[in-house]
């Protein structure tokens, strides 16, 4: 049946709206707000499409946008005019652009203004198919079954095809068995040959890595440590809550230049310092994929935001975290007094953010003194901290026995153990590394194993399994 043919009385719903579908004035605030602050793209990138301007000249300018944003340009108001030159009238640019009257603050309001108005508009527009169906031809269990799906498409239009089928399963996971068997590794190598033996290669993308120790032990020595050695193969990004950017460029520094922290912090050439070693390190650091920020606060929505960002414009393969108890949770959000909800968050907040970019993300967390400080952390040390545990795909611990029992003497002075106690898709067991204090680093460890008499040496049982 024409839908010209149904009864008047029937669509006058739909002749008569009640306000109309479209926002011209949102459409230029958000427009404006974006070339006058381009970091505030990221925020709303992931659910603004062009398809929410409905005014095709507003829409033009947002592609235009989106094409610098995503190139890893820098782009402002002078860009994007001279982008559009010859298809935009660029007086009319000039003067969406310069909307004056909304800051940064009211971005979000503004986007949810255009994205609801869009999906008002699809549904308006669907509404029309509704009546045709109504009047259509055929049983009406057919119609219906075609009005729900036009329905439900409106909830994951512009989404990924996110079902695999089992044979396109099974070819992918075939190439993938037969890359493992000449060699080739899906991981990301850590650097530390015994660590990516256990590892089958390394931690693989979409994996969150919980990197636990008591105080003292030398966390961030060793994510900085793996950090450095994988931006010689990837792009690595450092977020530090807890130093500033001065004291991640000394340890970067003594790592990368093997010199001493102290002879870094107080340097004094002639006695000590060896300055062809900086300059060592000035070269090293060329050839890193290497990106840091230092904040003395972020929320896991701001961090979500900015490895967004950084993958968009320089890559992003593995995020390190330090460390996640100075994370806060969703903004807005009330956790009480206790932090285990609010550790509960970040720590899915993290695995989501790992699935999402397609990276690996390593986040330090800190053990209590509870348990016997002589032994190494255990799984049962994270089970009141949220859902560290349950979250993670690997959690290790780094162990140095000399820290609680100096008397084990010289022997113990360098030593440390990492204890891998889960990987979901592999084998757990011990890892041995050198502590190299001088420079805050950590080495792969050659040589026998010290003896210990004490519980803490007490071997790992490795297993094997998933769950």
């Amino acid at each position: 049946m024409n839908p010209n043919d149904i009864p008047m009385d029937e669509l006058s719903g739909f002749d008569e709206q009640p306000a109309p579908l479209t926002a011209e004035l949102a459409e230029r605030a958000v427009l404006s707000i974006l070339a006058n602050f381009p970091d505030a793209f990221d925020q709303v990138a992931d659910r603004l499409q062009a398809e929410c301007f409905a005014n095709t000249n507003n829409r033009t300018i947002y592609l235009e946008l989106c094409k610098q944003a995503n190139a890893g340009k820098g782009f402002d108001r002078v860009s994007l005019i001279q982008a559009l030159m010859g298809v935009l009238d660029p007086v009319m640019v000039h003067e969406v652009l310069a909307t004056s009257d909304f800051s940064a603050r009211g971005l979000s309001r503004q986007v949810d203004t255009l994205v609801d108005l869009y999906k008002s508009r699809q549904l308006h527009a669907l509404s029309f198919r509704m009546a045709e169906l109504a009047y259509g031809e055929g049983p009406a269990s057919d119609r219906i079954d075609q009005a729900q799906a036009a329905l439900q498409s409106l909830e994951v239009q512009g989404g990924e095809d996110e079902w695999v089928d089992a044979y396109t399963a099974a070819i992918e996971h075939s190439e993938l068995i037969d890359a493992r068997e000449r060699g080739e590794v899906s991981g990301l190598p850590t650097g530390y040959q015994d660590l990516d033996a256990l590892l089958d290669g390394g931690p693989v993308r979409g994996n969150l890595m919980i990197l636990g120790a008591r105080p003292a032990m030398g966390k961030t020595a060793l994510a900085m440590s793996v950090g450095l050695n994988m931006a010689e193969r990837v792009s690595a990004g450092f977020v530090s809550l807890e130093m500033p950017h001065s004291d991640v460029r000394d340890r970067q520094t003594a790592i990368l230049g093997r010199v001493s922290i102290g002879d870094i912090k107080r340097p004094k050439r002639g006695e000590g310092l060896d300055f062809s070693r900086i300059v060592d390190a000035v070269e090293r650091s060329k050839q890193l994929r290497w990106y840091v920020t230092a904040k003395s606060q972020i929320n896991i929505q701001q961090l979500r935001s900015m490895a967004r960002k950084l993958k968009r414009t320089k890559g992003l393969d593995v995020l390190l975290v330090d460390y996640l108890g100075l994370m806060e949770g969703i903004p807005g959000k009330k956790y009480g007094a206790s932090k285990v909800y609010e550790v509960q968050d970040i720590t899915i907040g993290l695995k989501s953010l790992a699935k999402e970019l397609d990276i690996v993300v390593i986040a330090l967390a800190q053990v209590g003194r509870g348990s016997d400080p002589k032994k190494p952390p255990t799984l049962r040390d994270l089970r009141d901290s949220g859902s560290i545990e349950q979250d993670a795909d690997i959690v290790a611990f780094i162990h140095r026995p000399i820290q609680e029992q100096p008397e084990l003497g010289e022997h113990f002075k360098n030593y440390a153990l990492l204890r891998v106690a889960k990987n979901r898709q592999g084998a757990t067991g011990d890892v041995h590394l050198f502590y190299r204090g001088e420079i805050t680093g950590f080495e792969q460890w050659h040589g026998a194993i010290p003896e210990q008499k004490a519980e803490a040496a007490e071997p790992y049982k490795p297993r094997r399994g998933m769950d």
